[in-house]
């Protein structure tokens, strides 16, 4: 009997208010090991690559963890889980794709991540950050359930710490006097070379910058590069600093749960979609559960289709009857500012409007309401 389990993660896009090319100096000062990050104990390279010019730049690694279960490893004889981690950079359009998968256990679970860094759509000294995962439990000794609880549990703890540490590494880099890096240009031909414009090849060391070589700040290189041609995330994607701002303090897997819904509706649905308030009630009236959540939001979209909700404030005009005998209004705004509806229900003779009326007359003036 195989048993399957498949949990996936979306992020929401994260930004750091500091140019590409300081942001990967940052996120190489954690090879080869990280101090910052307790469950990463070293990491080896196993392939290496660069192109003809210098603007891409491929890194393989096998790296190493030490997950929080020993119990479960030990009983299936494994000290440590090894990931392989391929990193591709392309200074010319500023991004760095990261794809990593376990080899430890690959043949009984199957963990992928992905993540991104590109240049902000609207700002080219801000870089953002894009991370999704999926867990595919296949079979795993009969701790299926065990497994997918432990990788849920280390991978959400690990995403906060993963931007506290880039931040880490930025504020060292600006403590030794690194503040801007120049960006990458075209190596130069024999014969074409430019004296005020030197070309900018960047090669391990330029971002690895220890003890502040080849980093220079703002003030030394007088005006920073010409912009370079970037990727931009799709600018309808959530913000982590909208979401915290607007919606609240929610969980890494509580942003990915949004993320998915939100993202579903914009793929299936036409039109507009509801807000992403709205879309967060229903979430949490499913307790985060994205199919039921999806369920029930589905059945709310039916309802206010069939009975034509988003225009009934221009096409309902109630009945006199109404007017006269509905004994409900609205009344200022409660203690937290919010309006304020009565409905005097012992007052009011429902039975008579919806014989007079009919069940559909009342339903549309309460949805009016």
């Amino acid at each position: 009997c195989v048993v399957k389990m498949v949990q996936k993660y979306q992020s929401p896009v994260r930004v750091y208010k500091y140019p590409f090319e300081l942001v990967m100096a940052a996120y190489e000062k954690r090879f080869p090991t990280c101090p910052e990050i307790p469950v990463f104990l070293g990491s080896e390279i196993l392939h290496e690559s660069r192109s003809d010019d210098g603007a891409i730049h491929i890194i393989e690694r096998s790296c190493k963890l030490n997950v929080d279960a020993p119990r479960l490893l030990k009983k299936a004889r494994v000290e440590y889980v090894f990931f392989i981690q391929k990193n591709t950079v392309n200074w010319k359009e500023r991004t760095l794709l990261i794809e990593a998968h376990n080899e430890t256990f690959a043949n009984r679970v199957v963990v992928l991540e992905t993540c991104s860094y590109s240049v902000h759509p609207e700002n080219e000294e801000w870089t953002c950050f894009e991370q999704s995962a999926s867990l595919d439990i296949k079979s795993f000794f009969g701790f299926e359930s065990t497994v997918e609880k432990i990788a849920m549990k280390q991978y959400t703890s690990n995403i906060k710490r993963g931007k506290e540490v880039i931040e880490h590494y930025l504020k060292e880099l600006i403590s030794q006097g690194i503040t801007f890096i120049p960006r990458w240009t075209p190596p130069v031909v024999c014969g074409q070379k430019d004296e005020q414009t030197p070309a900018v090849v960047h090669d391990a060391d330029d971002v690895l910058l220890e003890s502040g070589a080849r980093g220079t700040t703002k003030e030394q290189t007088g005006s920073s590069c010409p912009p370079a041609e970037a990727v931009s995330p799709d600018a309808d994607k959530l913000d982590a600093d909208y979401i915290e701002r607007y919606l609240g303090q929610l969980t890494p897997m509580q942003e990915s749960c949004l993320i998915r819904l939100r993202q579903w509706l914009q793929e299936t649905h036409k039109g507009k979609i509801p807000k992403d308030e709205h879309i967060l009630r229903f979430l949490r009236a499913r307790d985060f559960n994205i199919d039921k959540a999806r369920e029930m939001l589905c059945q709310s979209l039916s309802w206010r289709k069939q009975y034509q909700v988003d225009y009934i404030l221009q096409s309902w005009r109630p009945p006199a009857l109404l007017d006269e005998y509905y004994t409900g209004g609205w009344h200022y705004q409660d203690k937290d500012g919010r309006p304020l509806y009565i409905l005097r229900l012992g007052q009011m003779d429902t039975k008579g409007l919806v014989k007079a009326l009919g069940e559909e007359s009342l339903l549309r003036h309460v949805s009016c309401i």
